[in-house]
């Protein structure tokens, strides 16, 4: 069997978290469920246009559960960086946040909750899962 070179292209699998959308009031975005299963670090990748509200914030929340519990937020020791980190406001035009999550949990979702949003606000975000159990990522 050929030997699988350590590269991101074949250790990394990219899932959709939250779809692109213009954003133009207070109504929380909540991400697709993203299953660990098969790997055992992820991370949230957030995109943001151009942020028209001279006063919006936008708060990050990543929650976690097992089977059919209920999502409960994720404590700041299973997460990489933080959710004030991962958070941002009407001056952060055009920029990428990120998080990290490290717990054992096998679901997690990301809420974006705007507030004070009145104007065009285009946000995406990406689940990037790594360190997986079989080599190499297809």
């Amino acid at each position: 069997m050929p030997a699988v070179k350590t590269d991101l292209h074949n250790n990394v699998e990219f899932r959709r978290a939250i779809s692109p959308v213009v954003v133009s009031d207070n109504t929380p975005l909540v991400s697709e469920i993203i299953l660990k299963q098969g790997f055992s670090s992820l991370e949230f990748i957030i995109a943001t246009g151009t942020l028209a509200d001279a006063d919006a914030t936008f708060t990050a929340l990543v929650e976690h559960r097992d089977g059919a519990d209920a999502f409960v937020a994720v404590p700041d020791s299973e997460l990489l960086g933080t959710e004030a980190l991962a958070s941002f406001t009407f001056a952060d035009d055009d920029a990428i946040k990120k998080i990290g999550y490290v717990g054992k949990k096998e679901s997690v979702r990301l809420t974006i909750t705007p507030a004070l949003n009145a104007g065009s606000a285009p946000i995406s975000a990406v689940a990037a899962l790594g360190s997986p159990s079989q080599l190499p990522v297809t």
